[in-house]
């Protein structure tokens, strides 16, 4: 355990001052894939459970549970419920004002979702260029260092070699699983996007079924005699007196 430990930090120490930033880099791609992961799962769990629980709650006409339950789940697709149900709750039943909320609150869940992505990106781009700058100034060394020897001796050639090339090794290390993650995080943001499209149009395939029924009320309550409505607004015709002649 301990020779391992001392390999290692021989390592470190062979490769030189880019060990530094490539560390850094390590460390912050860690701490982001480790959040980001959370978050994701977070936002996904519960994505699918709350759409449908939504769409029972207003069937049976419960708008305010259907809207507290939105508000107190966390995740994309219940913030994109939750908007949409508060349009509906101020009387905002206009489909324009009620898909132009849904598609703002998708723009900011987006942002959100997508955050720290850039990060991984520019570790998983940076790290292999440190390494291979660290190894372009390794091998610079090395040769100074068998010019100034006078004498080339294999074995002199090849530990230089091997000491500019630690920092190549270590910058593809960490670009690797980086690249991974930031490829299934993607993965997992698309997901989330087709489940936010298809939560917000169940929201308005849902209103535009209650605007339907609310029209054909209208449209029947409409159908009755018209005589009947005349008469509400019209004088009634005074009677003729004997003495009156035309």
């Amino acid at each position: 355990m301990e020779g391992s430990k001392y390999a290692l930090l021989q390592l470190f120490a062979d490769g030189g001052v880019f060990m530094y930033p490539l560390v850094l880099c390590s460390l912050v791609a860690l701490g982001v894939i480790i959040a980001k992961g959370y978050a994701l799962w977070a936002a996904h769990r519960h994505s699918r459970t709350v759409l449908t629980q939504i769409e029972s709650l207003w069937k049976q006409r419960r708008l305010e549970a259907a809207l507290e339950l939105a508000e107190t789940t966390p995740g994309p697709v219940a913030a994109i419920l939750t908007a949409g149900l508060r349009r509906v709750q101020e009387a905002r039943t206009a489909g324009k004002d009620i898909e132009k909320a849904i598609k703002t609150t998708g723009v900011i869940e987006l942002g959100f979702l997508e955050r720290g992505l850039v990060v991984l990106a520019t570790v998983s781009n940076v790290a292999p260029l440190l390494g291979f700058l660290g190894t372009v100034a390794g091998m610079i060394s090395a040769f100074g260092a068998i010019a100034a020897a006078g004498q080339v001796e294999a074995s002199l050639v090849a530990s230089g070699i091997k000491v500019a090339l630690i920092t190549t090794a270590a910058g593809l290390i960490i670009a690797v699983p980086v690249n991974v993650a930031y490829n299934y995080f993607v993965t997992r943001i698309d997901r989330l996007i087709v489940d936010m499209e298809q939560g917000s149009a169940a929201l308005l395939r849902l209103l535009w079924e209650r605007e339907d029924r609310s029209r054909s009320v209208a449209v029947a309550g409409s159908r009755a005699p018209v005589a009947g409505a005349v008469r509400i607004g019209a004088a009634e015709p005074q009677p003729r007196s004997a003495g009156t002649s035309s």
